[in-house]
């Protein structure tokens, strides 16, 4: 019955069936289908607009990891864009467990839809830590878990989800397809504490539970989109509305970590 829903639902786009996840000119794919679902682009910008508003303010670059089919350099000037392998609208090409930056050179490290695609995090926020100046932020949208969001990324999301494993890696394997989308909950929530050991000089300053509907709606990038546009307002009314129960439903989370 899932597969018959997924089948039904998809966007044509994505109907392909030799379409490769990993491939960059998927991604391309995925850039047209964003800018062409009008509601599906009204939450890309809710997201950058959080990230721009989370950002600290300074001259120093702020590096976007997994730049791929997003446009946040629209809301972020100046934004240094990149990926792990070619793309047109991406400056730099490298893997964020190895970055090209000096040591205390970066005001901001920001991405959407990244971090549980790493296969090492921990490499990761070494690497982060190396290269933001005190005061300098991690900001992030993944993923989240919550009783809600278990029931819709289990049955209805294509990406692995394990929010049992113990482990805050994962064996390397495609760019998109390789991943654990419980990863981001796992560190800053169940595993907070051994985070904050393992890494001293970063501080999570909010984790913020969001969008426990409407993207979901939107029928995000796979998926045909499931409401009108113009409905947009009055669900992000909703949402609001619901916002005491964001433990219980968001589907994402607005994660903020800061160099100390």
């Amino acid at each position: 019955m899932t597969a018959f829903l997924r089948r039904a639902l998809a966007h044509p786009l994505t109907l392909d069936p030799n379409l490769n996840l990993d491939n960059p000119e998927t991604t391309d794919l995925h850039r047209t289908i964003i800018q062409s679902k009008p509601f599906l682009k009204n939450i890309y910008e809710e997201w950058y607009r959080l990230l721009a508003q989370s950002l600290p303010g300074g001259s120093a670059p702020i590096v976007e990891l997994g730049s791929g089919a997003g446009f946040a350099g629209e809301f972020l000037p100046g934004l240094v864009t990149s990926e792990v392998c070619f793309f047109p609208n991406v400056q730099i090409i490298f893997d964020g467990q190895a970055m090209p930056f000096r040591n205390a050179s970066l005001r901001g490290v920001a991405m959407v839809n990244v971090l549980h695609h790493v296969p090492d995090v921990r490499r990761l926020f070494e690497e982060a830590s190396r290269c933001l100046k005190p005061g300098g932020r991690i900001v992030a949208i993944e993923p989240w878990v919550s009783s809600w969001s278990r029931l819709v990324y289990t049955n209805l999301h294509h990406e692995p989800f394990d929010a049992s494993s113990q482990e805050w890696a994962f064996p390397t394997g495609g760019r998109l397809s390789a991943a654990n989308g419980a990863l981001p909950w796992i560190v800053f929530e169940r595993d907070r504490k051994r985070w904050e050991a393992e890494f001293p000089d970063l501080q999570v300053k909010l984790i913020r539970g969001i969008m426990p509907f409407r993207y979901l709606i939107s029928g995000g990038i796979a998926t045909r989109s499931l409401m009108p546009s113009f409905f947009f307002p009055l669900w992000r009314g909703i949402e609001r509305l619901l916002d005491p129960l964001m433990s219980r439903l968001a589907m994402f989370a607005l994660i903020v970590i800061e160099h100390r």
